[in-house]
């Protein structure tokens, strides 16, 4: 079903990337467990890329089209402790349950996957290789109300190095849908050229 208008954002779920190169210098990438993310607000993504145009003959020849993925940012309550450990490698400390975040680490790929509501349908969508900034930390004093402060990362989807998808979407309709975030979906395999 289409929707002609689409409304919230839920179920925002997200797994750790694996990418693994082989002794052929092909990338095989993999996912960890889908975890849920909690607190959700917004999130927006715009996409990435070029297009250019030839001209030849008084007339666009040719057209070209790069799509480079997608770029934005989710607000939500906050950033999971454990998202933090595992997807931007900061390190608890098995005694005292400190976190510390070190500058020498990089962060890892991670999928996400959410969905957004509309009046025929909820759609839900996965991109499979998100790269996310490190989360702000902002707050402000207490006075006559308390105003909850949300935590804003920026991200970018680039496309999955081995298969060159960035992301899938299903409508309820789809046969996976009711078990969307029990693992990173399938994409369906592009046709050959």
């Amino acid at each position: 079903m289409a929707n002609k208008v689409r409304f919230g954002l839920k179920n925002v779920h997200y797994a750790a990337v694996t990418e693994t190169v082989g002794e052929d210098g092909k990338i095989t990438t993999s996912y960890g467990d889908v975890k849920p993310w909690i607190g959700a607000v917004s999130l927006s993504l715009s996409p990435e890329g070029n297009s250019d145009t030839f001209y030849a003959d008084d007339y666009a020849f040719y057209n070209t089209d790069t799509n480079s993925g997608y770029s934005g940012s989710i607000e939500t309550a906050g950033v999971p402790d454990e998202m933090l450990v595992e997807i931007y490698g900061m390190i608890r400390d098995s005694v005292t349950k400190n976190i510390a975040e070190f500058a020498d680490v990089t962060s890892k790929y991670m999928a996400i996957m959410f969905e957004i509501s509309g009046d025929q349908s909820a759609r839900r969508y996965c991109f499979y290789r998100i790269k996310m900034e490190r989360p702000e930390v902002a707050s402000e004093t207490i006075t006559d109300t308390k105003t909850v402060k949300t935590q804003t990362c920026n991200m970018t989807a680039t496309p999955r190095p081995d298969d060159m998808v960035v992301k899938t979407f299903a409508d309820p309709e789809a046969t996976n849908y009711a078990t969307w975030y029990e693992t990173v979906p399938t994409a369906p395999e592009k046709p050959a050229a």
